[in-house]
């Protein structure tokens, strides 16, 4: 009985574990490749669920802020507007006014009727232009920080207009003084004028020093 080649059974052997490996690399890779380009076209067209409340929000953001840009042109719209004519008001009555004055003043009659008898002490025309102007563009200032504080968020400007009304209070008491002939029994006004003039210089210097503070006090100031 002939002996069994030791190389021939080692061939075998090796042939035999070699075989599941060359069949599985002779397997047909475009089956791979399709079954790779399904799965990618299956999670392309399948749209992630967790980015729509995100695309939801910005877009609600995006119109509150469409929205909001709408409301600030036509409030700047209707300020516009309205300024000229405020403007246009304010030197009407000013010119009617001292027309009145002028031709009074120009009126023997009138003066000898006593309509413009006034002492030697009253505010001519322009110097009272000068006082309620001044007033008016004080009270324009306290409307402006108002304003301002609520467009910028920052409540410390409504301080400082708070902080203007005691200078506005003294400002009144001149004026009323002034309106009746500064008469001596409307003396305790000038004292009440000189005291709100302080308590108004030390709260504007308080409600200014409350905005740089906390103005310093942001990051990156």
């Amino acid at each position: 009985m002939p002996c069994p080649n030791p190389g021939s059974l080692a061939a075998r052997r090796a042939v035999a574990v070699a075989t599941p490996q060359l069949a599985r690399q002779q397997r047909p890779a475009g089956l791979v490749q399709r079954v790779a380009g399904a799965a990618q076209r299956a999670r392309a067209q399948t749209p992630p669920q967790e980015a729509a409340p995100q695309r939801q929000q910005q877009v609600q953001q995006q119109v509150q802020v469409q929205q909001q840009q709408q409301r600030e042109q036509g409030e700047t719209t209707q300020q516009q507007r309205r300024r000229p004519r405020l403007a246009a008001g304010g030197l009407a009555a000013f010119g009617a006014a001292a027309a009145v004055s002028a031709a009074l003043a120009a009126c023997p009659e009138a003066r000898a009727a006593g309509l413009i008898a006034e002492p030697a002490n009253a505010l001519s025309l322009p110097t009272w232009a000068i006082h309620v102007s001044s007033v008016a563009e004080w009270l324009i200032a306290i409307g402006l920080f108002w304003r301002y504080a609520e467009v910028s968020g920052n409540p410390r400007w409504k301080g400082m207009s708070w902080a203007m009304l005691p200078a506005l209070g003294s400002a009144m008491s001149a004026c009323t003084w002034h309106f009746f002939y500064n008469s001596p029994d409307l003396d305790f006004m000038v004292a009440m004028q000189a005291a709100l003039t302080v308590i108004g210089n030390a709260t504007c210097w308080l409600a200014a020093y409350r905005i740089y503070a906390a103005a310093k006090a942001q990051p990156g100031a």
